[in-house]
């Protein structure tokens, strides 16, 4: 008898069957950081067999680099239930002022979270892994991956513990391993770029007294300096002297640190006690392919670039929230293998426009010359008095204006993110997204759309273990099937009934699969009223 598919209850054949009891697990996750963290929990909570190796020991370390969650990183994370207590315990901040002059106003942006959150990367990690170990996510710490070989059925995974060699063998491996990713070693991908800034510092230390703003950032004749609190009573330094250059593995001290603060800064702070200082360097690299067979990467394994801009972790978590879904879906027999093309299609330019945002503020920053560091002024000055460009830097920074290409003949608001809707009955959609299912939200008195009865007295229904369906708590009359990862797939704001349906029927074949797209699709037969839009575009 035929395998049946135990999310889909698909038939999916005894040489699917055979081969899948031939697999460890249905993914390998190479990497523990928050974009291995996330990837994890996000297919372990569709109901996948995970394995995450970790080079590292079962800890959470308190030394990090990242200090920085934007608008819509936390928008992800809401979709998963974590932002507000991640909020809860961080700093978010209203107003940023760049190199003394330019205001970023992260108010104007139309989202739940219209400020940037300073908090450490581990309390991020400290959520993440807590949901992955929730949902059942397998972990391997202590183990070196030495590398792996892939078949046409699945991907074998070499790595060695104190206890010896092992191997583990899955469906599909990702690389979420870093800048000296051993996994994208193994598929033999190069990773072209250069250095852009050498001889960074960074410690952590104790400040005798407190800066104005959570977060201190400024550029000032031959230096540049960030602080930033963290916990504890401990704060980031982060900074860089055009006169004290030297190779990563030069001792650094907290003299330097000082040094360097009152060029760029005016103060020390009365920094003491400085339990971890660190000099290294800063590259921007990206990789060409995302994808090798049954490969992936993602996170600083995938692109690096400078700490400018705060985007690192950021890129990378948004990289496991385009790629888990998809992974879910091809997994579960929903899509087939080539919808995992569309992660390089849609996350290979994001990587390199964040390669050129953070290259040009850290190019800005080290601007030298007198000359240069007029052109930084004047530059400053034009963003601070330019509401347009103010808005488009607000937007690039936070990753609210991350957009998907959509093809030809699409509707506007597809391949663009979905704001938080509001919904009839009082729910939000990020609230829906948590499910990890396309949410299809129509008019309230659209007919002929299936409907089953709704959970815990919202008023979303489910049409089958892909689509939920929500209704506007407005009158708009927009159709909209909104991807697992908050982007929108389709739309239509037609009133032929035969065009509603046919649109939708064609956008749930390509996305879900749905056996039952026809039937559905053939619901969507009320007027529409031209040009009503969702708010917050």
């Amino acid at each position: 008898m035929d395998a049946m598919n135990r999310k889909t209850g698909r038939s999916d054949g005894v040489g699917a069957d055979r081969t899948r009891a031939a697999r460890d697990t249905d993914v390998i996750v190479v990497g523990a950081g928050p974009t291995g963290l996330l990837l994890a929990g996000d297919l372990a909570e569709a109901g996948l067999g995970v394995t995450l190796l970790e080079r590292r020991p079962a800890q959470i370390s308190n030394l990090t680099r990242a200090l920085v969650v934007h608008s819509r990183t936390l928008e992800q994370l809401d979709a998963r239930g974590l932002a507000d207590e991640l909020v809860a315990g961080g700093h978010p901040l209203t107003g940023l002022r760049l190199f003394g002059r330019a205001t970023i106003d992260p108010t104007r942006l139309r989202t739940r979270f219209p400020f940037v959150l300073v908090t450490p990367q581990y309390e991020v990690e400290r959520l993440l892994e807590r949901r992955a170990r929730r949902a059942g996510v397998t972990f391997r710490h202590d183990s070196e991956v030495l590398g792996l070989d892939q078949d046409a059925d699945g991907v074998t995974v070499r790595f060695r513990t104190a206890g010896g060699p092992g191997t583990v063998r899955a469906a599909y491996a990702v690389g979420t391993d870093g800048v000296r990713s051993t996994i994208r070693e193994a598929v033999g991908l190069p990773f072209p770029g250069k250095s852009v800034i050498r001889s960074l510092v960074l410690a952590d230390v104790r400040l005798a007294e407190e800066p104005d703003s959570p977060l201190t950032l400024n550029a000032h004749g031959d230096a540049f300096a960030l602080i930033a609190p963290f916990g504890g009573g401990w704060y980031r330094v982060i900074g860089w002297n055009r006169h004290r250059q030297a190779d990563d593995d030069a001792p650094a001290d907290l003299d330097e640190i000082r040094e360097l603060t009152r060029l760029a800064l005016g103060s020390d702070y009365g920094m003491h006690d400085a339990r971890w200082v660190s000099r290294f360097h800063s590259d921007e690299r990206q990789a060409p392919a995302y994808r090798v067979g049954r490969v992936f990467l993602a996170g600083d394994a995938a692109h690096v670039h400078s700490p400018a801009g705060a985007l690192g972790m950021n890129t990378g978590l948004q990289d496991a929230a385009n790629l888990s879904w998809k992974l879910a879906a091809v997994l579960r027999g929903d899509a087939p293998d080539g919808l995992l093309d569309s992660y390089q299609t849609e996350r290979h330019p994001v990587g390199k426009q964040a390669l050129r945002s953070s290259g040009a503020l850290i190019r800005i920053a080290l601007l030298g010359t007198a000359p240069g560091r007029a052109v930084r002024s004047l530059a400053a000055r034009l963003v601070d008095q330019l509401p347009p460009l103010s808005r488009r830097a607000i937007r690039t920074i936070s990753g609210l204006g991350i957009a998907y290409p959509a093809g030809p003949g699409a509707h506007p608001l597809a391949g663009h993110r979905a704001p938080d809707l509001r919904l009839a009955g009082g729910g939000r959609l990020y609230e829906l997204l948590r499910q990890g299912r396309f949410v299809l939200i129509t008019p309230a008195d659209e007919p002929g759309i299936p409907r089953s009865p709704a959970h815990d007295g919202d008023s979303t229904h489910g049409i089958n273990d892909r689509v939920v369906t929500a209704s506007w708590r407005s009158p708009r009359r927009t159709a909209l099937l909104v991807r697992p990862d908050g982007y929108i797939a389709w739309a239509t704001d037609a009133s032929a009934p035969a065009a509603r349906a046919a649109g939708l029927r064609s956008a749930l074949d390509r996305w879900t699969g749905a056996e039952d797209a026809g039937s559905i699709a053939t619901g969507l037969t009320a007027p529409a009223h031209a040009g009503d839009m969702p708010a917050g575009r």
